[in-house]
């Protein structure tokens, strides 16, 4: 069994640390001496790792939505119906929606993205630079002439844009708590449904 080196255990402490800081008080608030005693290294070895808050709070939403990210990455399966593929993927998208750390460092990243956009849009640059599961799944389906052809990552953004409407935005804008259980089962539904009306490939 691998053994992490001391060197990759402080990185990791330093970034949990930052998360943790960013969420509870923001980026501007956040100080690297905080997140250095939060971490229990020193301030030098935070320098050492990432040389300004800037590059740190970038690594912290990158790592948090390509964590997110790893759990939608179902593979495509010829044998299995569409509906219930996609259902699963949304269930599982939902389930990433509901971790409170999730959505409350995707409020930080988002106040930045408005606030100072210069600081946010290289972030989001590196997040694209990564192809999602869903949007694979969506390509896979097209290639098996299950889907419509086009681009799948705009298909991917309107299945994902339905179930954000109810489970993401409102959370992240206002507070609201986590649609879950009986609530979260027809926004799937109905985003699956109007999903498969529109891009299901003509029978």
């Amino acid at each position: 069994m691998h053994t992490p080196r001391l060197t990759d255990l402080k990185r990791n402490a330093i970034v949990n640390a930052a998360a943790a800081e960013f969420r509870a008080n923001g980026f501007e608030a956040t100080s690297m001496d905080r997140i250095a005693f939060v971490a229990n290294v020193s301030k030098r070895t935070v320098y050492n790792h990432f040389p300004s808050k800037e590059e740190l709070f970038a690594e912290t939403i990158v790592q948090l939505f390509q964590a997110s990210a790893e759990l939608l990455e179902l593979p495509y399966r010829s044998n299995v119906g569409l509906r219930e593929q996609l259902t699963e993927l949304m269930r599982l998208k939902m389930r990433t929606l509901e971790d409170p750390d999730f959505i409350a460092l995707a409020r930080v990243a988002i106040s930045e993205a408005i606030h100072a956009p210069e600081r946010a849009l290289p972030i989001f640059a590196r997040l694209n630079e990564r192809e999602e599961g869903v949007t694979a799944w969506i390509r896979a389906a097209q290639l098996d002439g299950k889907l419509k052809t086009g681009d799948p990552a705009f298909a991917a953004t309107i299945l994902q844009g339905q179930v954000k409407a109810f489970g993401f935005w409102p959370q992240v804008t206002m507070g609201a708590a986590p649609i879950t259980g009986g609530t979260a089962g027809p926004v799937i539904d109905a985003a699956v449904s109007m999903f498969l009306s529109y891009f299901g490939a003509e029978q």
